[in-house]
């Protein structure tokens, strides 16, 4: 903040604060001129990410989700096979959860504890937008519960991972532009993952289960599967063939798109061209609404259904009134 106001030659930020922070500091930034790279999750509501998707508009800012596996080689190939059809009509894809994704979300009420001197911490900013409670040191911790990365009033918890693995699957598709449309409430979350469906009839599957390595995805169509998660040397395939002329393929995708293959480097080049990043903040909010009306489901334990046009739940005041979040001042956006 003390360098948003004296640094003019400031030109971008990263922000790698708590999830509660991450559309809130980025559409400060973006007010005051900078453009934004923000780790993932982009938003905490679906509120956020339509307002994060407005300023970056309004003040015409570069914006980074980040989901650096968009554009690393091994989940680019993927995207560029399904580009290319060659899987066929897919009907199935499956997004790998994170460990930490608990349910039901906490949400702890601790003992107060005497707070540390304020130039340690600021604790009523360090709470930022979220309401207010006592002080307790095993919140600022970010693991294990009741850290913040635990607790309803700081983080999600889908989007513990889906912000990676989620947005993956829908920008592979060709899907990032929109959000699925219905959500199943699961009987064991834990076990059987949660199922969504896109408008187009393809099936998002998330589980927890059935992985080797992390932030894990699996495309499977007519005629064939490919998969892959961090540590992979290749993605894995259902045939060979289908990994024919990896290099290639990488070194076309880099040609037509312009992209690198390097997260942070894609931010940077925008930051100079002034064109889109591979993740923006209109590619964070659907990827993220996903995420969210996933949350919003399991909170009201039935199903729900998406119109991603009107971005409302349909005939749903009670999944409605879950789209925002009371926001203390001054951080409300």
């Amino acid at each position: 903040r003390e360098l948003l106001q004296k640094k003019q030659e400031l030109d971008a930020v990263l922000i790698a604060i708590g999830d509660r922070w991450h559309a809130v500091a980025s559409i400060f930034c973006m007010r005051a001129g900078k453009d934004v790279y923000s780790e993932k999750p982009g938003t905490l509501t679906i509120a956020e990410g339509q307002a994060l998707v407005k300023a970056q508009s309004q003040y015409e800012r570069v914006f980074q989700t980040g989901a650096q596996r968009a554009s690393e080689s091994n989940f680019v190939f993927m995207g560029e096979a399904l580009r290319q059809g060659r899987l066929g009509k897919v009907h199935t894809v499956r997004a790998h959860l994170g460990y930490l994704t608990k349910w039901p979300r906490m949400n702890a009420v601790l003992p107060a504890e005497p707070l540390p001197p304020k130039e340690e911490l600021d604790w009523d900013l360090w709470l930022g937008q979220s309401p207010v409670r006592p002080y307790n040191a095993a919140f600022v911790k970010a693991w294990p519960a009741p850290g913040w990365y635990t607790q309803y009033d700081f983080a999600g918890s889908i989007a513990a991972w889906g912000s990676h693995t989620i947005l993956q699957c829908q920008l592979d598709l060709g899907l990032a532009g929109t959000s699925a449309v219905e959500y199943e409430y699961p009987a064991d979350l834990m076990k059987d993952g949660m199922t969504v469906r896109f408008a187009n009839g393809v099936k998002l599957v998330a589980q927890l289960e059935g992985w080797r390595g992390s932030c894990g995805v699996r495309y499977e169509g007519e005629e064939g599967w490919i998969a892959c998660a961090d540590g992979y040397e290749r993605p894995e395939v259902s045939s060979p063939t289908l990994l024919d002329n990896f290099v290639t393929v990488i070194k076309a995708y880099r040609e037509r798109t312009g992209r690198p293959n390097n997260h942070f480097r894609d931010f940077l080049q925008s930051v100079k061209s002034r064109k889109p990043t591979i993740t923006d903040a209109g590619v964070a909010h659907r990827t993220m609404t996903t995420n969210l009306a996933m949350d919003i489901c399991l909170d009201l334990k039935r199903n729900v259904k998406w119109d991603p046009v009107n971005e409302t739940f349909v005939n749903d005041d009670e999944a409605n009134t879950l789209r925002s979040r009371a926001m203390r001042e001054p951080w409300r956006v």
